[in-house]
């Protein structure tokens, strides 16, 4: 049982597929942020035309 405890502790397999798998997870919450911020940026100047489209078309 010693032995099996030990074997486990010292097998580093594991570890880089983990790296891995945080590594893709920051890069995706990096993405996901960029869109976010873009999007709310294109959906203000959006917002902003439609805005002035109304006021020109009453006045």
């Amino acid at each position: 049982m010693n032995a099996a405890i030990r074997n486990f502790l010292v097998e580093e397999d594991g570890i880089t597929a983990l790296e891995y798998g945080i590594l893709a997870c920051l890069v995706a919450v990096a993405l996901v942020a960029g869109f976010k911020t873009q999007l709310g940026t294109i959906y203000g100047q959006i917002m902003t035309a439609l805005g002035n489209a109304v006021t020109s078309a009453t006045t």
